[in-house]
């Protein structure tokens, strides 16, 4: 029992040995004493940047100074640099200053010269052969010949000799003023003094006057439309240009050229393009201006009178969408004499030809063919063109015209 005892209290005495071993080196692995933070080391002082100033703060003190003007200011300018390239802007292109047509009033006057030196050969001819003492069959056939030869006609011509025959005859004596004066009154009757040669530009809706050139290319029709352009405004009138020859390519530069000189404006589409389409633009933006007329140049083609028929069949269709056409202009090449006739009956069958527009009548003798056209289309020459000057189209009148014919 006591051995037991004695066992118990040894191992005791070890348990509580160990306990005190584990417990002093608990001590020794003590944690890093917890010492109050220390500030770090200080850094150096930041001036904070001064606030933006709001709407209504001064920036600064105002000054004294005079506020000077941006223009006042002289500002640093940069050391050219001589090796560097010298860029220079172009140049404006210069507007162009409107041209003053000249009045149409007393033009044919003005160029009655010109066309006399060209067409005094057929008046001075035929007062020459009418001045004979006697005139028998040759001089009568004679005076056929020379009326033919300047492109009367034929018709017209046997209806020209044979009233100077009745009336020669009952005249008896000629004195070279009797011949002039009845010669005159003769060719004034077969060229027609009664007929409506005004160009039509006033429509009887409220809509701008609607004018159509039509005519072969090289005819001189594009130039035509835009001397015409310079009657009109010459008159006081404004004037919209509608380039429908789609299909040549300077038409419708060359058309623009002309209208840029007086002020009007032309409408133009793509190259190539519809020219209905073009026609039909003219005439709306001539309604939406509220310009007085519109001048629509067509295309001149004559390869095949189906497809000219169609295409210029087209554009008066379209063209009458907004309002009826007030006058189709047919222009003819003078010097083409009877051949510029073929063109003519084309045109006049694929449209309503209510005028011509002689050209290049101061180049040509033939001045009957004022009367050949007149007879074969139904319809009156209402301009003529006497020269390349911009302003050398003029009204056709009957009476100055064949003063010019035949001389004083």
């Amino acid at each position: 029992m006591e051995i037991v005892i004695l066992a118990v209290v040894i191992a005791v005495v070890v348990i509580g040995a160990l306990g005190g071993l584990v417990v002093g080196s608990r001590r020794k692995k003590q944690l890093p004493s917890q010492q109050p933070p220390t500030a770090p080391p200080s850094a150096p002082d930041i001036t904070a940047p001064p606030s933006e100033p709001h709407v209504g703060d001064e920036a600064e003190a105002p000054s004294d100074e005079e506020r000077r003007t941006i223009e006042e200011v002289d500002l640093p300018t940069a050391e050219a640099d001589p090796s560097a390239p010298v860029i220079t802007e172009p140049p404006a292109p210069p507007v162009p200053e409107l041209e003053i047509p000249e009045p149409t009033a007393g033009r044919l006057v003005r160029l009655r010269t010109r066309l006399s030196r060209s067409q005094n050969a057929l008046g001075k001819g035929l007062l020459t052969l009418l001045s004979r003492e006697h005139l028998d069959e040759d001089t009568w056939e004679e005076i056929e010949d020379t009326l033919i030869t300047a492109d009367v006609g034929v018709t017209p011509t046997q209806e020209l000799v044979e009233r100077l025959r009745e009336r020669v005859k009952i005249l008896g004596t000629r004195t070279p003023e009797e011949l002039r004066a009845l010669l005159r009154e003769e060719l004034l009757q077969l060229v027609g003094t009664d007929l409506d040669r005004a160009v039509h530009t006033e429509s009887a809706l409220d809509t701008p006057g609607i004018v159509m050139v039509v005519g072969v290319n090289g005819t001189g029709k594009t130039t035509t439309t835009g001397k015409l352009a310079r009657v009109l405004v010459a008159d006081g009138k404004s004037v919209v240009l509608g380039a429908a020859d789609t299909f040549r390519a300077a038409a419708a530069d060359q058309l623009q050229t002309w209208g840029e000189r007086v002020g009007a404006r032309t409408v133009r589409g793509p190259e190539a393009g519809d020219p209905a389409s073009v026609a039909f633009d003219s005439v709306k933006e001539g309604i939406d201006e509220g310009a007085d007329v519109v001048l629509i140049d067509t295309a001149g083609r004559l390869h095949t009178k189906t497809g000219l028929m169609d295409e210029l069949g087209k554009v008066k269709r379209v063209v009458e969408k907004h309002a009826p056409l007030d006058e189709v202009l047919l222009v003819l090449d003078a010097t083409t004499g009877q051949n510029g006739l073929v063109q003519a009956r084309v045109f006049a069958e694929v449209v309503d030809i209510t005028g011509i527009v002689l050209t290049k009548l101061d180049g040509t003798a033939k001045g009957g063919i004022v009367v050949a056209v007149q007879r074969e289309l139904g319809v009156p020459v209402k301009l003529i063109g006497l020269g390349e000057g911009p302003d050398d189209l003029a009204p056709f009148e009957p009476e100055a015209f064949i003063d010019a014919l035949i001389g004083e």
